[in-house]
This record gives C-alpha cells, sequence and structure tokens, in this order.
C-alpha cells in the first residue's frame, strides 16, 4: 500500500515508517492520522516483519507535533476525537507483539513525543529536541503525554516539562531517561536498523510475549505482574522457538527461529 503522509520501506524482517511531510516539519493532521493507522494495522497483521522503525524525512523534524492549523477549527467533540485517535496510535504501538523503535532525527514535540514514547525505546540523534509545548496554544497534551511522560522520567520532572512547555536536548532526555541512545546524525539509522535486525533475528512470538508482560505489567502491581510473567513464561515452553533455542545452545550453535 502507498500513502500519501508516509513513506514506508523494507529491509528484510525489519520495517522502516517514515512521517513524510518534511515542509510541515511532518506534522500530525487528519490525513497523517488515517494513514497512520493504516500502516500499524498492515505491519501488525505482516508476518513477515518482525521490527519497526519510526522516523521522521529530512534532518529536521521526527513530528514537531500536531499541525496547528487544524485546530481553529476543532470543536471540543472533535478535539477529544483527534486526541484520541492520535493517542489510540501510540497505544497501538505500545501494544503490538513486534519490536517498535523511535529514531528520532530533530523535533519530536507534542503529539511527536507522544508517539515516540509509545515505541519500545528511542534513539535520538544529537540534533533532537523534545517536549511537550501545548501549554504555550493554552491546551494539555491530549494523546498520552500527560500518562505516559511520567512514567518515563517521574511525576515532578514530567509536571516541570508539561507545566513550562521548555524542550529539552538529546543529552537532558538522555540523562532523564527518556530516550536509550544519543548519536550523530548520520549514524541514528544505520544504529536503529542494526538493533532492529537484532531483534527481528529473536523469535518474533518470544519477544512479543516479552512485550506483553512488561506493558501489562508494568501498568499494574507487582503481584499481578508477577503473576502476569510466570504465565507467558509458561507459554514460551508450547512454542517451537523455545525447542529450537534450548536445542541450538546444548549443541553449541545459533539458533534459527521459525517464529512459532
Amino acid at each position: 500500500m502507498s500513502y500519501a503522509t508516509l513513506a514506508l520501506a523494507r529491509e528484510n524482517a525489519v520495517a522502516i515508517l517514515t512521517f513524510n511531510r518534511p515542509e510541515k516539519l511532518n506534522a500530525i493532521n487528519r490525513q497523517v492520522l488515517v494513514e497512520l493507522h493504516q500502516a500499524l494495522d498492515a505491519l501488525a497483521a505482516d508476518a513477515g516483519v518482525r521490527a519497526i522503525i519510526l522516523t521522521g524525512a529530512g534532518e529536521k523534524a521526527f513530528v514537531a507535533g500536531a499541525d496547528i492549523a487544524e485546530f481553529t477549527a476543532l470543536t471540543p467533540v472533535a478535539a477529544v476525537q483527534f486526541g484520541g485517535d492520535l493517542g489510540s496510535a501510540a497505544e497501538k504501538i505500545a501494544r503490538m507483539p513486534k519490536a517498535v523503535l523511535a529514531a528520532v532525527n530533530g523535533f519530536c514535540l507534542g503529539g511527536g513525543c507522544e508517539l515516540a514514547m509509545g515505541c519500545d525505546f528511542i534513539y535520538a540523534a544529537e540534533n533532537a529536541r523534545f517536549g511537550q509545548p501545548e501549554i504555550n496554544l493554552g491546551i494539555i497534551p491530549g494523546s498520552g503525554g500527560t500518562q505516559r511522560l511520567p512514567r518515563f522520567v517521574g511525576k515532578a520532572r514530567a509536571k516541570e516539562l508539561i507545566f513550562t512547555g521548555d524542550m529539552i536536548d538529546a543529552q537532558e532526555a538522555l540523562r532523564i531517561g527518556l530516550v536509550n541512545r544519543v548519536l550523530p546524525l548520520p549514524e541514528l539509522l544505520p544504529a536503529a536498523k542494526a538493533t532492529a535486525a537484532k531483534m527481528a533475528a529473536k523469535s518474533g512470538v518470544v519477544l512479543g510475549l516479552a512485550k506483553a508482560a512488561i506493558e501489562e505489567g508494568t501498568a499494574t502491581d507487582l503481584a499481578s505482574g508477577l503473576a502476569l510473567e510466570a504465565k507467558a513464561f509458561g507459554l514460551t515452553f508450547s512454542t517451537e522457538d523455545k525447542r529450537e533455542g534450548v536445542a541450538a545452545f546444548l549443541e553449541k550453535r545459533k539458533a534459527v527461529f521459525q517464529h512459532r
């Protein structure tokens, strides 16, 4: 499928989904949202894709936020719908049983930051800038920012960023735990591809169980999370990939997983 606002490429089992409105700093409008949901659904259903990279076209932005020009006509009801659709895209990323890595190349603000936080982890270029600047427009984050950001950086730091609307650079984002790695811009996508390829070589079904255990477990109390983990651990013993992984270890060879 082709898209007007996104670009989709494939390198073996790794898909690279690029926000492709560089003239608008890849800002999110209604068309982007519709196509993003379509692309995420297609990638989730594609058994040949086992890891996904989200990035932005050009060198200035991952996603600079929502396309503010569209906000002038939004009623309160339409605003709830827009925020919900963007938030559900982030949640779709978080719940997808595949590894999803954000490669942030430039501005990652507002809805862009909310989408990046839905990914399993974030690699950032040295020129990356993060923030939830909605308060500068007289609004608040509406697609997960007030909920995901405190879970990444702690409640007090999240309040500071949301209440001031300030941006932080990549090194500060690394220091407070929002991103995993900071790289020179030319090295960003190659590093993301290398990590995604490494994850894609693991058992897809087992990685999906690990992701679900983390996502669901960290949303509940420790005892419930441990119970979820125990069940997921048990389920791995029903897979062909568990048998292959154990056999490969005992035979001192590299495992060849079939993702089932």
